[in-house]
């Protein structure tokens, strides 16, 4: 049986911002890939309802985690019973947009779903996951995705998977402090799939974090020694590299400034969650057989 469930990281390939809703929602394009990197869980059932989640995170109380929110969800709306305390093995930053927040409170829809045996489904999930956050669905169906919308309508695309260096340069972005600036850009021209696949597609608010945010321009400009088109992921602050090897990018990754924290990953278009919950169901028809 499972006993840590993954939470991996993402990486925003490029994000742009066609427009702007009545509501104050942006219109976005992007493309969601995972990384074989990221945070881990593991869920305790127990016979009473309470959610309990043990965690070395302590600016953040625990009815406001994500997880604990998406256990409360789950719970209240398949009517569970059963309740769990959740370990949380914490590797992402906060605010560097690898989605920490949300690939956690996805990893605990989807094994909680398994675990509690409510048997919802995949899209069942994905609309749950909504309510916590718009990046939270492409972790529940755990294939790179296309994104558009406010980044909910996902199209699945299988974009190279090379090896990444990413760079957290030690400062966090606020979102809504990057959607909110008066110089983002907010009109790029739609692309396509075929467009972006064939090498278009930038990060819009690359220019506003770097100016908001000097380390982040630090890290694009050093990592651009080293790589062609180095980019930051979602609003940031976390940027990377794509190399093409293990090797490539380890060599790199030997000369990262120590202030900064910095890890390799693989690129991966199924995520490790995808892949644990499915030799979770292989290790149930085992048992069963």
């Amino acid at each position: 049986m499972i006993e840590w469930w993954p939470a991996p990281a993402k990486i925003n390939l490029f994000l742009h911002i066609t427009g702007r809703r009545a509501d104050g929602y942006h219109e976005l394009q992007t493309a969601f890939q995972f990384l074989e990197h990221g945070d881990k869980l593991k869920f305790t059932i127990t016979e009473t309802p309470e959610i309990i989640l043990q965690t070395q995170l302590t600016d953040v109380a625990a009815d406001d985690n994500l997880i604990v929110r998406a256990a409360k969800l789950l719970q209240t709306t398949a009517k569970v019973t059963l309740g769990v305390a959740i370990q949380l093995y914490k590797k992402l930053p906060m605010g560097g947009g690898l989605g920490g927040g949300s690939s956690d409170a996805a990893t605990t829809l989807v094994a909680l779903n398994k675990l509690w045996q409510c048997d919802l489904t995949e899209d069942q999930l994905a609309t749950l996951g909504l309510q916590l956050g718009a990046d939270v669905p492409v972790f529940v169906r755990g294939h790179a995705a296309w994104a558009e919308g406010v980044g909910e309508i996902f199209t699945e695309i299988d974009p190279p998977e090379p090896w990444y260096l990413v760079i957290f340069p030690d400062c966090a972005v606020s979102t809504a402090e990057i959607f909110s600036a008066t110089e983002l850009t907010r009109d790029c021209e739609p692309i396509t799939i075929a467009g972006f696949l064939a090498g278009e597609g930038s990060n819009i608010c690359e220019s506003v974090v770097k100016k908001l945010h000097p380390p982040v321009a630090q890290a694009l400009t050093w990592l651009a020694q080293y790589a062609a088109i180095p980019r930051m992921t979602g609003t940031g602050s976390c940027v990377f590299a794509r190399f093409n090897s293990a090797d490539e990018a380890e060599n790199v990754l030997q000369n990262v400034p120590e202030h900064w924290h910095a890890f390799t990953a693989k690129g991966c278009n199924e995520s490790p969650l995808s892949l644990c919950a499915k030799d979770f169901d292989r290790s149930l028809n085992v048992t069963a057989n």
